[in-house]
């Protein structure tokens, strides 16, 4: 099947659609041009047939191989602990911003098992890679701004420090989100905390880009900015 299944996505492959998204993910230099619906296609396909035999054969040449990967984890019907156990697998697969991001939003089992993943997470959030903290935040924002985990979630967003731009991107984007779920709780964060202000500011920013701000916050939030 993996033969199968890596030549139809070249068969798909579309140069234009491939220069342009590569160009949204910097480093990716393995894509070969697959629209989202077509992968998704695919990843019916394989769910509805031996789709752990493909995953145990199928290599990491392509972009769209991995993402098709991911996919398949976030949609076959398994119980939650072998699920874990392929999401772990396939996280130190994720080398950019979209494949991390498009998987997290694939793992709505969560949303069922949320004390087994959250426990799941914390080892991630204390990684020394850049996109297994990453995935932790991203998860984090994706399934625990809730009133239950706000504050622990503050706090772990709090104890992150990496220079990997795009955990820093990570932490501002779901700082943002818990600013507009937990304005009040946030806000009493943003005024005492440990960011740089690199992460700071690109926080505010998002919580000013944000349409369920209102203008009497945003005016606020941009005289918080640190030079």
């Amino acid at each position: 099947m993996k033969n199968e299944i890596k030549e139809r996505l070249k068969s798909l492959a579309d140069e234009k659609y491939r220069s342009f998204s590569s160009g949204l993910i910097p480093g990716v230099d393995n894509m070969l041009g697959v629209r989202l619906p077509q992968i998704r296609g695919l990843v019916k396909e394989i769910a509805a047939a031996d789709w752990r035999s493909y995953l145990e054969e199928a290599d990491d040449e392509y972009f769209e191989e991995i993402m098709l990967r991911g996919f398949i984890i976030g949609s076959v019907r398994i119980d939650a602990a072998e699920r874990l156990q392929l999401v772990e697998d396939f996280v130190p697969r994720i080398s950019n911003w979209s494949l991390c991001d498009s998987f997290c939003a694939g793992l709505k089992f969560v949303n069922e098992n949320q004390a087994l993943v959250w426990e799941f997470l914390q080892p991630y959030f204390k990684s020394d890679e850049e996109f297994e903290i990453r995935f932790a935040v991203v998860m984090g924002m994706d399934y625990f701004i809730d009133g239950e985990h706000i504050d622990d979630f503050i706090k772990l967003m709090d104890g992150i420090k990496n220079d990997g731009y795009y955990v820093k991107m990570a932490v501002a984007w779901a700082l943002s989100v818990c600013y507009v779920k937990f304005p009040e709780k946030t806000m009493a964060y943003l005024k005492d905390n440990r960011l740089d202000d690199f992460t700071y500011n690109k926080a505010l920013q998002k919580m000013i880009e944000s349409y369920r701000v209102s203008s009497e916050a945003k005016d606020l939030l941009r005289s918080m900015k640190r030079k």
